[in-house]
Parts: C-alpha cells; structure tokens; sequence
C-alpha cells in the first residue's frame, strides 16, 4: 500500500469528524442553553420547585400564630306568634359583632414557627439537589451523544479502511502477490466493521432520543469540544479538602441537620402540652329588635337597638391528659436519636461519595494523558506496518489489526475526555458544589 495511502487512512477519522461537527454547526446548541430550557421542561425538577413553593407558604401559615384574629359576624330571624305573646304578633331580630382573639402565652407557639421554617429549608435542599441532579444528568446525556458519534465515525472510518484494503488484497491476489487468505481475512473484517457501523448508528439514535427529552425538542444538536482539547484543572487536588467541603455545603448533610432540629423542636413542642396557656378575648357588638308593638308596650320588651361589648383572659391549665404528653414526649425523644443516627450517615455517605468522585476524576485524568500517547504510538505502528506490508515483510492481518487499533484508541480518547468533564460535575455534586455556573466552565471548551 503506498505510504501516502497510509497518511489518508490515518486521517480519515479526524477529517469524517469534522465534516460532521460542520455539517451541524448552525444547529448546535451549548450545554448552558439546553441547560436553560430544561429547568422550564424537566417534569422532576418542576415537582421539587412546586414542593419548596408550597413549603414556603405552610411556613408563611405558621407566622399566622404570633398575629391577633379578627372576624365578623351577622345574623337576622323572623318570627310570628300566634296567637300573640305578650301583645306582639310580629317580631324581627337583626345582630352583628366583632370578635378578636390573641395568644398571649403557647409555649408552642414559637417552635412551630421555627419548625416550619427548617420545613422550608429542607424543600429549598431538595430543590438543590434536584437542580444539581438536572445539570449532572444533562451533561451525562449530552456528552453521551457527543461520545457515540464519535463511535459511529469511528466505526464508519474504520469500515472505510478495510474497505480499502480489502480492495488492495483482492488486487494483490488477482496478480499474484498475495495469498487467498488477505483477501478473507479483509472481508471477514469488513464484515465485522459493518456490523459494528449498524450498532453504533443505532446507539447514537438511542442517546439522542435522551438528549431530546430533556427539552422536549428532536433533533438537538449538542457542540463538541473544541480542538486542541485542554481539560481543566480541578481547583483542589487535595481530597480531605473536598470532604470538607462536602461536609459543610453538600444539600443532603444540612437536610439531615435541619432533620435533627426539627426532631428537637418536636421534642419542645410536645413538653408545651405540660404548660399553661393563656389567650386574650375581646367582642363588640350590636343588636336591633322589631315587633308589632307601640309605645310603652314596645319598651317594656326591650323593643330597639341595643350595643355591647366585652374582654376577657383565659387561662387554660392541663392538669391530666391520660398520658398522651407524655407518651408523645417519649416518641420525640427516640425520633431525635433516629434523626442524629440520620446525620451521621449522611456525612459519612458524602464523604465516601466525594472521595469516590474525586479519585474517580483523576483516574480518568491519567487515562486521557495515557490515550493521548497511545494515540501519538499506535498511529507511528500503523505506519510502520503499512510499509512493512509494502516490502513483504508484514501480512495484510498485520495492517487491519493496527488499523483497528488506532481507530479504537481514538474513540477511547474522545470517551475518556467526554468521562472527564462529566466526572468533573459529579465530583462538585459529591462534594454540594454544584452550581449552575459551572456549566459556563465548561461551555469554555465547546466549539464556538
């Protein structure tokens, strides 16, 4: 096979991929725009939004306890008597009032607010957590995409290869240099590689359908990375640093400690069953009677209208309640035990997670840098068979074994470096550092 020959086949990926990423650049989108239209589209994440929404209202409810009550009342009767009482046949009552009431003294007044409120607080973590799992999972999905069609270039390029040199084999049997064996070898791989082509179509239609119902869109094109490809440097190397952050900002351990004191206002609210309570009354109100009596008849019914009003204390003391305050105060303890039993395994699960993502990321780190140079090796051994080949001293197994080599390398690299980035993003989730913002880090390394 002639050396130029050979240069063209090691190319042939790299220039197929382009192509590709060409055809499909006005089409492409970034991930922080399919990020932006999947937080108004994502069923899951508009569930938790609609949870701490309504979180926030029961907490506003519970502020309700510390205000004063007002309301109004109105009632109107008729009534005939027959045969008439006292002289009236006729009489008509009409009635209105105001009645106010304040809680002076609950002793469970002010940790049911405060419990609402940490209610609140664990929607808005669960919020959180749903966010930064959208962002992880439209990153897995949209560099998935990007991974399989580079497995279907790939596999188109390396069908294309030994497409060729099966041409060659049977070329070189027909003149008699080569023997019948190159040319079925060649053909049992070209075979292979067509095989290889329909699954890798195939998987890349799958992927995209994913990618697709994030945002309720066909077609979504995502940008590749941009070339040269340079991978970020992960702002700590150090892992205790990451699981000590992990400890104070991951959304699943403040859950778990907003969890606890809950559990421990529980506890105060049950002991208020135990203590007295005292609310402040107060009425104002009017009332009109008509009958069908005049003069002094009528006054001496108490026929007109007539006001009153009144205010009041009331003191309630519970002196026995069957043991339900203190049975309930026995349950709250044990749920506080449960609670911190709660905590301690979630620290001790984030912390197993961020050291697991975080060496997970710099494994896959060490596995970009060594593709890279098997990458620079294994076409350096292409060529070298290629041209063994040439003078005789190689067979035509020889060069499709190295050409598949090459071509599986590539698409590792392209996998590894894919892996990277996404690891990346689930090292800041393990670690309750995930934000939106960091999907403009990694925009950085799209094709613009």
């Amino acid at each position: 096979m002639p050396f130029v020959q050979a240069h063209r086949l090691i190319l042939q990926p790299l220039a197929l991929a382009a192509g590709l990423l060409l055809a499909g650049a006005a089409q492409a989108q970034s991930l922080q725009e399919l990020y932006d239209a999947a937080r108004g589209y994502d069923a899951t994440y508009l569930a938790f939004r609609n949870t701490a929404d309504a979180a926030a209202a029961r907490a506003a409810q519970a502020e309700s306890l510390l205000r004063p009550t007002l309301g109004l009342s109105a009632s109107g009767t008729q009534a005939r008597n027959d045969p008439p009482v006292g002289g009236a046949v006729n009489s008509r009552t009409l009635a209105a009032g105001l009645q106010g009431r304040y809680s002076v003294y609950n002793a469970a007044n002010l940790p049911t607010i405060d419990k609402a409120r940490r209610a609140l607080g664990i929607a808005q973590t669960d919020l959180e957590t749903a966010e930064q799992d959208l962002i992880v999972r439209l990153a897995t999905a949209y560099f998935d995409v990007l991974a399989a069609k580079d497995a279907l270039t790939t596999s188109q390029a390396n069908k294309a290869a030994i497409a060729e040199q099966l041409a060659s084999a049977k070329r070189n049997f027909e003149v008699g240099t080569a023997t019948i064996t190159d040319t079925r070898e060649a053909q049992a791989r070209y075979d292979l590689a067509v095989a290889q082509e329909l699954a890798a179509d195939n998987d890349l239609r799958v992927k995209r359908v994913t990618l697709d119902q994030f945002v309720g869109r066909a077609g979504v094109e995502p940008k590749g990375l941009a070339q040269p490809v340079a991978l970020p440097a992960l702002p700590s190397d150090q892992v205790e640093t990451w699981v000590a952050t992990a400890d104070e900002q991951h959304p699943g351990v403040r859950k778990a400690r907003m969890g606890l004191e809950i559990a421990q206002l529980d506890t105060e609210i049950a002991r208020a069953g135990n203590k007295p309570t005292l609310d402040a009354s107060a009425t104002l109100g009017a009332q009109n009677l008509h009958n069908s009596l005049n003069g002094a008849a009528a006054a001496a019914t108490g026929v007109g209208t007539s006001k009153a009003a009144s205010i009041g204390l009331t003191l309630t003391y519970p002196i026995y309640t069957g043991g339900l305050t203190q049975n309930r105060i026995k349950e709250t303890l044990v749920l506080e035990d449960k609670a911190r039993n709660d905590l301690d395994f979630a620290r001790r699960s984030v912390a197993e997670a961020t050291r697991r993502a975080f060496f997970g990321v710099q494994s896959l780190k060490a596995q970009v840098s060594a593709y890279e140079a098997a990458e620079a090796s294994t076409k350096l051994a292409l060529e070298a068979t290629q041209l063994g080949y040439k003078v005789g001293v190689r067979v035509n197994l020889d060069v499709l074994n190295a050409q598949t080599q090459l071509f599986s390398t590539q698409r590792d690299l392209a996998k590894a470096r894919y892996d990277v980035v996404v690891n990346s993003l689930r090292l800041r989730q393990a670690s309750g550092q995930l934000r939106a913002e960091d999907l403009t880090a990694v925009n950085t390394l799209l094709v613009r």
